[in-house]
């Protein structure tokens, strides 16, 4: 049986901002794995996986979870896929085999860094490349106040680079903000220049830019600088209220009425009944 839903890992039944962002990259990531062997490692529900199966020539997913990895198994079958269960610091895989390796939002859920980029250079070959995603601490975390409960070891924007540098000669970074049903992604060197604005009839106003997320494409050989883009995000939010209207017409149909009915009435027996043998 599939476990609750935690907020952990995002599940193809979220339609919101979060879904949005991890899109974007996952399409971003597809300028880059064409007729490539990929390893998506954290590789969760399997979506993203699953994704780039449709332009790389194999991908594997590794995920910690066991019962994830079962469920991604049963509903992905595509046969350039594999799941497998394996940790950031132990990949179930061979040495040098693999083109592109994806991680997005992964290595600020434990403190084992250095481990996680050893064992992802292991994997890679010589001129591989690596696509790699976190919260950039000051924004996601110290601005707003907030503690994700799941995040052991966030990570400030120097503290990202200088751990990039350690292990890549050449690397691009990029920003990603969400905005109103939209993800954007920047070149960090740009983010002064881009104006943000809100308002209405009565007032306009200006935004300070606060991109809550990193992204670096690292290797040790050259690639090709992404541009800034944008992910549209109507199709996941159109899907969000086509489900609630779902949800909405299942409560108000009579089947469901006759029944929460007869559920009622079978509480209210069960606990007449408990109480009058209590009262013997």
């Amino acid at each position: 049986m599939k476990k609750k839903f935690t907020g952990e890992r995002l599940e193809t039944h979220i339609h919101n901002g979060n879904a949005i962002n991890h899109l974007h990259r996952y399409a971003l990531a597809s300028n880059f794995i064409k007729n490539k062997i990929v390893l998506d490692i954290a590789s969760g529900e399997g979506y993203g996986s699953n994704l780039m199966s449709e332009c790389a020539e194999f991908v594997y997913g590794v995920d910690i979870d066991r019962e994830t990895i079962e469920n991604a198994q049963e509903k992905y079958k595509n046969k350039n896929i594999k799941f497998y269960e394996g940790s950031t610091s132990k990949i179930p895989l061979e040495n040098k085999t693999i083109d592109v390796v994806i991680s997005f939002e992964t290595i600020e859920h434990h403190d084992k860094h250095e481990e996680m980029l050893d064992e992802i250079k292991r994997v890679l070959k010589p001129n591989g490349l690596l696509i790699i995603s976190t919260p950039d601490k000051y924004f996601y975390s110290d601005k707003r106040n907030y503690k994700n409960e799941f995040h052991v070891k966030e990570l400030y924007k120097n503290e990202f680079i200088d751990l990039i540098n350690n292990y890549f000669n050449n690397y691009q970074l990029l920003l990603q903000s969400y905005l109103n049903g939209s993800s954007l992604i920047f070149e960090e060197s740009i983010r002064e220049n881009i104006k943000f604005y809100k308002g209405n009839y009565v007032r306009l106003e200006s935004l300070f830019s606060n991109p809550h997320f990193l992204i670096a494409i690292c290797s040790n050989s050259n690639f090709k600088r992404q541009n800034s883009s944008i992910f549209e995000g109507s199709m996941i939010m159109k899907s969000s209220n086509e489900y609630e209207n779902l949800i909405d017409k299942i409560y108000a149909s009579n089947s469901y009425k006759l029944g929460h009915a007869l559920l009622y009435v079978f509480k209210y027996l069960k606990r007449f009944f408990k109480k009058a043998g209590k009262d013997k």
